[in-house]
């Protein structure tokens, strides 16, 4: 699973990435600044208006817990960039490592558009039920919460890639079949989404990492 994300790594360099790379980039900003933007214009609300000490703080602090709430946040948000992204991240990524397969049948904009806001509302939902842990229990929340994020992210991600090449219940079947290891792969994702600046290049390599994810998980149920 290391490998994947070394690969992935890797390739952003790559001329065949560098569109789907700057539109991520372009899209994960502006998500992550929406995050920002509206966590603090909530904090707003929760000022008294008088302009003392007291508002000052909640400000301050209102704007701090804005940008962790983004960061934990900008997760599943990100699915939908990685939806729009991930033919042309995962048509690179077989170009150069897998040319040997026959071309993918890539799915319309329009459904690229439904099943990556589709999979992000999902991840929302569980993300935003794992962080009362993170406020409550700061040391053990915060590895419930990157553990739950990895499983919901990698459940995602491994199924917007493996819907290239199959339908959605064998998807579905590969997927629990290898559980664990797609999980493991997850946890990278689930990290570096808490990562500034490293985080909005997280769709594009989350689409690549899982890429190879699923062709390896896919080789490996072919000779088993």
């Amino acid at each position: 699973m290391i490998g994947a994300w070394l690969c992935a790594l890797g390739q952003l360099g790559d001329p065949r990435l560098r569109r789907p790379v700057v539109l991520g980039l372009l899209a994960a900003a502006l998500v992550f600044a929406a995050l920002v933007g509206f966590g603090v214009w909530l904090a707003g609300l929760a000022a008294t208006g008088e302009g003392g000490w007291l508002d000052r703080l909640v400000s301050a602090l209102g704007g701090v817990a804005a940008v962790l709430v983004a960061g934990l946040l900008f997760g599943p948000a990100s699915l939908a960039v990685a939806g729009l992204l991930l033919d042309d991240v995962a048509a690179a990524v077989e170009a150069r490592h897998y040319p040997f397969l026959t071309p993918a049948t890539p799915a319309s904009w329009w459904s690229q558009v439904v099943a990556g806001l589709r999979l992000a509302l999902r991840v929302l939902v569980m993300s935003v039920l794992a962080l009362p842990l993170v406020l409550v229990l700061p040391g053990i929340g915060s590895l419930l919460w990157l553990a739950v994020s990895a499983y919901a992210l990698s459940r995602e991600y491994f199924e917007l890639a493996a819907l290239r090449r199959m339908d959605a219940a064998a998807a579905r079947t590969l997927r629990r079949r290898h559980r664990f290891r797609v999980w493991l792969a997850g946890l990278p994702a689930a990290a570096l989404m808490l990562v500034p600046v490293a985080n909005l290049f997280a769709p594009v390599l989350g689409a690549a990492a899982f890429t190879h994810v699923f062709h390896g998980v896919a080789r490996d149920a072919r000779r088993s």
